[in-house]
């Protein structure tokens, strides 16, 4: 049995919001990720589902992000910051005309910003709020509640009641914003330790994601590891992330963010230009415009970046996941239930950090698609919905997580807390 894939998107971003300035550095935040990440991503889906290609992706977006994109003195800056892109790249075009290839990067920008400022206020009328409830609606997106403000929520246990507020709010601004009921939440850093899962039960939240750690070291371990949730004994179903998967996508170390054609993310005009040149964009600013690639670790020189070649980069290593996938789903002794690999990500690493990456994921459904493997939503597994592979048959499988659980390198270890990836 080949099984199944889950991808799992959390949007987050901490709130900002300034009316008493006029420019506010810490908005760009929200801007670049809008430009780079949310736009483009809602587009790759919006673009799949044209083309007849059936697939499903779980979302989650934190209430802190909601509030902001559904903010109309944000928005109103925003299309004000995509203006000013506009008139720096005017300049940028002009300025480079001696040099092909820079002349070529700065059209494709100008265009690039061009659509999707086009995109925003015409065609989604600034709402993308609205386009996430608009492809839930097709029944290809999932969307996951998150905690209110992001807390990890096993540090707030230490003050009663201000876990479960951080739960309970989290999942009335979801209804609030997108209607219903939300099936699955998003634990901020992946953090869980005893009790959360009677807060999510009391929710009504069905499933939830935790490290692969917590249900190899569960009591009693999982039978199935990584591969099957598996049902605390409050009820919620713990799934847990693939480390291998999920650290080929994100890690530029030992994955595929540092491949040399992908574009260099700290390499910024908003640092090699003068003030003068910048105006209206302070100097030492990350702008979105980027000339070069990742080059190599050790490159002396960034080299100029080619944004075809990059993209075909993107397509080759889409398959290689895929075809990673499979492979590890086949080497699951599965008998009669069928493995299910969950890769979680930020949402923001696809696009923001790794500029090519709505693109890589835009291949990588292509890829599952030929290759008939199954992209389920994660909470389809967990409701055993009508077609879906029999993963949960026979007896479910209950057990205690260990506690506390949280970082991407705890390893089971109480109290340790590491330096988050992102804003996981």
């Amino acid at each position: 049995m080949m099984g199944s894939l889950a991808l799992v998107l959390h949007a987050h971003l901490p709130f900002v919001r300034h009316p008493e300035h006029e420019f506010f550095h810490e908005e760009n935040w929200l801007f670049e990720a809008i430009s780079e990440s949310y736009v483009p991503l809602l587009q790759m889906m919006q673009r799949l589902l044209r083309r007849g290609i059936r697939f499903q992706i779980t979302l989650s977006v934190s209430p802190t992000l909601c509030a902001m994109l559904s903010d109309p003195l944000l928005r109103e800056r925003y299309l004000r910051h995509l203006d000013r892109l506009g008139g720096l790249l005017e300049r940028e075009c002009d300025r480079n005309q001696a040099d092909k290839r820079l002349f070529a990067l700065s059209q494709f920008y100008r265009n690039f910003f061009a659509e999707t400022r086009r995109t925003f206020a015409e065609e989604w009328n600034c709402d993308l709020l609205g386009v996430f409830r608009q492809l839930r609606g097709t029944g290809a997106v999932e969307i996951a509640a998150s905690a209110a403000t992001h807390a990890i929520l096993p540090i707030l246990q230490q003050s009663p009641g201000a876990a479960h507020a951080q739960i309970a709010i989290g999942c009335d601004q979801f209804r609030e914003t997108f209607g219903g009921e939300p099936s699955g939440f998003w634990l901020p850093e992946c953090a869980y330790s005893t009790g959360i899962s009677q807060l999510l039960q009391a929710e009504n939240i069905r499933w939830f994601i935790v490290d692969a750690h917590a249900l190899e070291q569960g009591l009693p371990p999982a039978r199935r590891g990584s591969f099957a949730p598996c049902f605390t004994k409050a009820g919620p179903a713990a799934f847990a992330r693939n480390v291998h998967a999920s650290r080929q996508v994100w890690s530029a170390d030992q994955g595929y963010p540092g491949d040399s054609a992908y574009r260099d993310f700290y390499r910024d005009v908003g640092f090699d230009l003068s003030p003068e040149e910048l105006a209206p964009f302070p100097k030492g600013s990350f702008t979105g415009i980027k000339y070069h690639r990742v080059t190599g670790r050790d490159a002396p020189m960034k080299e100029i970046y080619d944004h075809t070649a990059a993209e075909e980069t993107a397509r080759k290593h889409a398959g290689h996941f895929v075809a990673r996938c499979i492979a590890e789903l086949e080497s699951v002794q599965a008998v009669e239930w069928n493995p299910i690999l969950i890769v979680p990500f930020d949402a923001e690493l696809f696009g923001h950090w790794l500029f090519e990456g709505p693109r890589f994921l835009e291949h990588v459904i292509l890829a599952a698609a030929n290759s008939k493997l199954p992209l389920y939503r994660t909470g389809s597994v967990e409701l055993g919905r009508s077609g879906f592979p029999p993963c949960l048959a026979g007896r479910k499988m209950r057990l205690d997580l260990p506690t506390p659980f949280y970082g991407k390198h705890t390893h089971g270890h109480p109290g340790k807390i590491s330096e988050p990836k992102g804003n996981t």
